[in-house]
């Protein structure tokens, strides 16, 4: 969090979080009230003060005032670099360690990183083909056909090379996703909040 956020929560501590405001789409785009933040500024800013709580519920700390934001996918959404060694969330901070690869029934790659979790960018998903290996031999259309029909919670025959490491692929079905990976698509007030 930027320093002028610190300053703001200490000087005013207990202001009323938003819900239902500002949403993330599946390309990484920040919404508010289901339009498009084209401002870079704001963009930027939305970037750099955004975390999850204990709760996995991901937000924007505006000052004071916390935004909770509604996800389309994941809190994160992972872009490759132009020479494809390197992942960048859409806040900007790369990553530098997955831990678990995830492959939901659309086909769509889910990371655990350093970050917290993210959805790999459609547009993005030449880069794990190139990096994802079979035990049986090279990757083909069977292979992935295989991996899709295992069921949720399944390991696939696949594993996905990032950097040195070889993380196998598991199926986690899109529903799923939130409870295993540990955050909110969909963040509520908690009871105790109620009425805050």
């Amino acid at each position: 969090m930027e320093d002028w956020v610190k300053r703001a929560l200490a000087r005013w501590p207990n202001v009323p979080a938003l819900f239902g405001w500002l949403g993330l789409d599946r390309r990484g785009r920040w919404l508010i009230r289901g339009e498009t933040i084209s401002r870079p500024q704001i963009v930027d800013t939305i970037a750099r003060n955004y975390a999850a709580d204990a709760h996995g519920r991901w937000y924007f700390q505006n000052g004071p005032q916390r935004g909770y934001v509604k996800l389309e996918h994941a809190p994160l959404v992972l872009h490759a670099d132009a020479a494809g060694e390197q992942l960048t969330a859409h806040t900007g901070d790369g990553v530098t360690q997955v831990s678990a690869a995830f492959l939901d029934e659309e086909g769509a790659i889910l990371l655990q990183t350093d970050l917290g979790p993210g959805a790999l960018a459609d547009a993005d998903l030449d880069w794990a083909l190139r990096r994802l290996e079979a035990a049986a031999g090279a990757v083909d259309e069977n292979s992935l056909a295989a991996a899709l029909a295992q069921p949720s919670g399944s390991l696939t025959c696949l594993r996905l090379r990032f950097g040195a490491a070889s993380l196998p692929l598991q199926r986690l079905d899109r529903l799923l996703a939130p409870a295993e990976l540990g955050f909110v698509r969909d963040p509520q007030p908690l009871p105790s909040e109620a009425g805050g």
